[in-house]
C-alpha cells in the first residue's frame, strides 16, 4: 500500500470510491475538484494498492488546526489497514506543521470510523443534533491535540 498527495489525475476514481460509500461525505464533482485548490489550505491524500486507488482523506487548515473531512475506503480494502495508514500518514505530516489539533464529525452508526479515532486518540467532545441527512442523525465531534 502506497499513501501519496493526491493529483486532478485521480478526481475519477475519488468520485466513484465516494459513490460506492453510504457513509462518505456525498460532494459535488465541483467541490471535490475545489479540494485541489490551495484556499484554504487542504490535504488531499491517496492510498494506491496494485496502482488503483483504493481509499483516500480530505482535510482542511482552519487557523491551527486541521478538520478532517473524509475519509472514504473502498469496499475491497476495508479491514485491512487502508484508514489506519492513511490516517497515520496524515496525523505524522500535521504533527510537522504548525497545527495544534485535528478535529472532525463521524456519523452516530459509524463504528468502524469511531474506533479508528479511538485507536489514534482522539477524545469525543460533543455531539450535533441531527447534523447528517439521508438517513438523519447524529454527528460526533472528535479532537485529537497535537501539542
Amino acid at each position: 500500500m502506497l499513501v501519496r498527495p493526491a493529483t486532478p489525475a485521480d478526481l475519477p476514481a475519488l468520485l466513484a470510491l465516494e459513490r460506492e460509500s453510504a457513509t462518505a461525505a456525498h460532494w459535488t464533482q465541483q467541490q471535490y475538484q475545489t479540494l485541489f485548490d490551495s484556499n484554504p489550505p487542504r490535504v488531499l491524500l491517496v492510498l494506491e494498492e496494485e496502482s488503483a486507488v483504493q481509499a483516500f482523506l480530505a482535510a482542511r487548515k482552519v487557523g491551527h488546526e486541521f478538520e478532517l473531512e473524509t475519509i472514504v475506503v473502498s469496499h475491497h480494502a476495508r479491514r485491512r489497514g487502508a484508514g489506519t495508514s492513511l490516517l497515520r500518514a496524515f496525523l505524522d505530516m500535521a504533527r510537522q506543521s504548525d497545527v495544534h489539533a485535528v478535529f472532525l464529525e463521524v456519523r452516530e452508526s459509524n463504528a468502524p470510523a469511531r474506533a479508528l479515532y479511538d485507536k489514534f486518540g482522539f477524545q469525543q467532545t460533543g455531539r450535533r443534533s441531527r447534523y447528517y441527512r439521508n438517513p438523519e442523525e447524529d454527528a460526533m465531534i472528535y479532537r485529537l491535540d497535537l501539542r
